[in-house]
Order: C-alpha cells, then structure tokens, then sequence
C-alpha cells in the first residue's frame, strides 16, 4: 500500500465510523489532495499541536524519578531528525527500542509510550517524522501533520528512521546488538519498512501496520510479532499475505489479533478507539516479544 493511499484511507475510514463528521471528511480530504501538488504548503512555524489528555491509568510522568527524558537531534542525511528520547537514570547495556508515531506526528502519547519503555529499562528514542516539515509542532491542526507526512518520500521516511537508529545505538548506555522498533498505525507500517532496510533491528511489534512490499520480505532480520484489532478490517485484509511471505522466507513471525478492538485501540488519548483491556494486554505481549528476541548477552 502506498503511504499516500493509506493515509488517505485513514480520513475515510474515519467518516465511516463516525469520528469526523462528512464535512470534516472533505475538508481533509481537499487539504490533503491539494498538499501534495505543494509539498511545503501547510508549514506554519508559529502554530503548536495541542496536548492530549490520556484516558487511562499507565502514563509515565516527564520527571518520573528513575528515568530522564529530553529532547535531542539526530544527523539526518539531509537535515536532522527531531527526536524525543527517554532511558533510565542508571545503569549501562540496556536495550534500545525504536518508537514511531501515528498519522498525527510525534503527539504527547507516543512521548508516553517512549517514557513507558524507559520505565521497562529501555532507551527509548521516538523521531519526529515530520521534521522535514518542520517537526510536529509547526502544525496547529492534526489532519495538517497527517497531510504533510504524505509529502514526504517513503524512501526519506525510512532514511530518517536509519538516522534515528544510529542516534540511539551510539548512546553509551545502550547495547547496540539489542535495539528493537515498535511503531503505531502509520508507525506499524514504518517498522515493517525500516526492518526490511536496517539489519540493526533484531525485533519489532508493529501495531496495526500496513504491509512493507512483500519483494523486501526477503531482506528481514527482525523477528516480529504483529498486534491487529480485530475491527480493523482495512489492515486486517494483508494479514494473511505478509505471513506467507514471512513463512516462505524463513522470517520469524507471530501475530495476536484482539477481538473487538479497533485500528489505533492502544491510544489512550483517542476515547473513540481505545480498547483498554486490548492496549494493556498488547504491552505487555510487546514487551515479553522484545524482552525474548533482546535477550541479554
């Protein structure tokens, strides 16, 4: 699936369920359909994405005691990558774990889940993948991040993702041959392509990703455990053919598919799909994953 397609989809599939009314859906859809003749059409460097406000329980607070978190640049090829990066305040030889957005950017949630990992013992770093735009924060509306993440090339997506993992592997606190990817919707489908392109990765939990072309299958070295809601029937539809191509290519490959839980059910700022029960349970099933395929040496 082209990232263009998928994002796109994502705006129709929005209004089917009810989340946007259909006036919203043509807004975004002529804001998106118009950006990409313009690629640097929606900057708009004075403007910030509101905070999210998590329904659940398990965040993780930016000055929580045995973490630190802050914020960084990694060299890019053609510019830096804004990242967001969180580990524990001791120790050496962690794990290092890779942690890519949804559709909206690098939101307050995703900046959670890196400070969730750090918590486990993880270093945890989540790039911005718009900072070719200008990072997450120059877009004051959410379909406008959406937007602009589909003016980007797929093949410079993937380039700063390699920057964001030799950010992390040079951390002196981190054990370079452990280092995993997690990613979320549009950051599933990000971790299933950066695997195919960056042997570094030796595990992945892509949540709720659209497929990698199947040709790369072939040229994964991450063992991989994939996490589907069982509503997500657009997703769900490439199930079957990325496991026979894991299976034909001798790839490591599990899958967990949460009855009743929607696309992007693990948000817990997003009260319309999160699906508590499903988002504690996958957490703790992506962390047995890493903890598995990371294993100490």
């Amino acid at each position: 699936m082209e990232l263009q397609d998928y994002l796109r989809d994502e705006i129709l599939e929005e209004a089917e369920l009810g989340y946007i009314t259909l006036e919203e859906r043509d807004r975004r859809l002529s804001v998106f359909d118009d950006a990409l003749g313009n690629a640097q059409g929606l900057h708009s460097a004075s403007a910030v994405l509101s905070a999210q406000n998590p329904i659940s329980e398990v965040q993780v607070e930016e000055l929580e005691g045995d973490i630190i978190a802050w914020r960084d640049r990694a060299a890019g090829s053609e510019s830096d990558v804004l990242v967001y990066a969180a580990k524990p305040k001791e120790g050496k030889s962690h794990p290092g774990v890779i942690v890519i957005h949804e559709n909206k950017g690098l939101v307050p949630y995703v900046e959670d889940v890196a400070r969730r990992f750090a918590r486990e013992g993880y270093v945890a770093v989540a790039p911005d993948l718009l900072s070719r735009r200008g990072g997450t924060g120059s877009f004051s509306d959410p379909s406008e991040a959406t937007t602009a993440l589909g003016t980007i090339g797929r093949d410079e997506l993937v380039e700063d993702l390699i920057s964001a993992v030799t950010f992390l592997a040079s951390d002196e606190s981190v054990s370079p041959q452990r280092i995993g990817v997690v990613g979320f919707c549009f950051g599933g489908g990000m971790a299933w392509r950066l695997i195919t392109k960056d042997a570094r990765i030796k595990a992945a939990v892509p949540f709720y990703g659209p497929n990698p072309p199947l040709e790369d299958v072939p040229d994964i070295n991450a063992s991989v455990l994939g996490i589907y809601g069982g509503l997500d029937d657009r997703i769900n539809a490439g199930i079957d053919d990325i496991e026979a191509a894991m299976s034909e290519n001798n790839k490591v490959f599990e899958k967990i598919i949460y009855p009743g839980a929607q696309h992007a059910f693990h948000n817990d700022t997003n009260p319309d799909r999160y699906h508590p029960e499903a988002s504690i349970d996958a957490w703790q099933r992506a962390l047995e994953w890493l903890s598995r395929w990371l294993p100490e040496s």
